[in-house]
């Protein structure tokens, strides 16, 4: 197919997404299909990019972030949009939903290279030093980020904690859920009482721990819904705002924000949190710290309803960033 050719038809798919969203009484689009299309699009420009930009320049482009507390590149501030972001390292699209008396806040991320997924903190990593999410995001570059599970404010600092490849500490918790990241991006989500036998296979498949947490818990494992126990950590029955980090495919992601303790939004119990992110597709899914906590941050502001004066200081943070090299960067 000529160079000529493949534009044409990338010019003609985004024509024809963009009249289908006219065309198609909303929700009649299921999301499955909308998801491929986007899909389809994102691989075309990626395509129509390696044509247009030299390879050499587009190597540059897209060199992996180091393994360490460095900031990711700083975003192109024009392509931010009230439905996302997108540049040839990551794409990132939002939505919003109101199902049953609950607003969902979601953030569908794909990204080129896992080392686009990472996490930052406050301070030192063993201090108890906190800050707000969104001087953080902004420090560190985030395209998008998400508060994590508040690791500072475990006063027994027994969980297994991994931020960046660095060991923080690593006494699994017997009650509570683990989630690792490994080196590729994936999840891997330990539960029960062999959590030790569990991270053995881990390194003997050969993978390496980048970031881990304990908190959960478990909202999907390995594709299978799970059953939140009665008495997990704080109020699991309760509505509260909730906050998850899902796993869709290799570097697809989903971050799944209940809002709650507002009068359009009553906040959701740990099982309708499961529920719904695994109604989202995902393979693995995390529970993070919830409450006053749960904070999503986006273009120097928050994607849900809440205001810096009403913003908790945590410890740390889990964020998304770009690979592309900018005249800021």
């Amino acid at each position: 197919m000529s160079k000529k050719t493949r534009i044409a038809l990338l010019m003609l798919s985004i024509v024809m997404a963009l009249t289908l969203a006219f065309i198609i009484p909303s929700g009649a689009l299921l999301d499955e299909e909308r998801y491929k299309l986007e899909d389809e699009i994102w691989a075309q420009e990626e395509d129509l990019l390696s044509f247009i930009i030299p390879s050499a320049n587009a190597e540059e482009l897209l060199t992996p972030l180091p393994i360490d507390f460095s900031p990711g590149k700083k975003p192109i501030e024009e392509n931010f949009t009230d439905e996302g972001y997108s540049d040839p390292s990551i794409r990132l699209t939002l939505e919003t939903r109101e199902e049953d008396g609950v607003v969902w806040r979601i953030a569908y991320i794909q990204i080129a290279s896992p080392t686009q997924l990472r996490t930052a903190t406050a301070g030192d990593l063993r201090s108890s030093r906190v800050a707000l999410i969104s001087s953080m995001a902004e420090k560190y570059n985030a395209v998008i980020a998400c508060n994590a599970n508040y690791m500072a404010n475990d006063p027994k600092k027994t969980s297994f904690e991994y931020r960046m490849g660095e060991k923080v500490r690593n006494k699994f918790n017997r009650l509570k859920d683990t989630l690792i990241i490994d080196e590729n991006g994936d999840f891997h989500i330990l539960t029960g009482e062999n959590k030790a036998k569990q991270l053995e296979a881990f390194e003997n498949a050969g993978h390496t721990i980048i970031n881990a947490f304990t908190f959960g818990p478990a909202l999907v494992k390995d594709k299978q819904l799970q059953t939140i126990p009665e008495s997990y950590g704080y109020n699991p029955k309760g509505r509260e705002p909730r906050i998850a980090l899902g796993q869709l495919d290799s570097l697809k992601y989903v971050i799944a924000h209940a809002e709650g303790r507002r009068d359009n939004s009553d906040g959701a119990t740990q099982q309708e949190l499961a529920n719904f992110i695994f109604n989202l597709g995902c393979k693995q899914a995390f529970n993070f710290d919830g409450g006053n906590s749960a904070t999503i941050v986006y273009n120097g502001g928050y994607f849900q309803n809440r205001s810096r004066s009403n913003e908790r200081a945590q410890s740390d943070m889990i964020y998304f960033a770009s690979l592309v090299e900018t005249e800021g960067n």
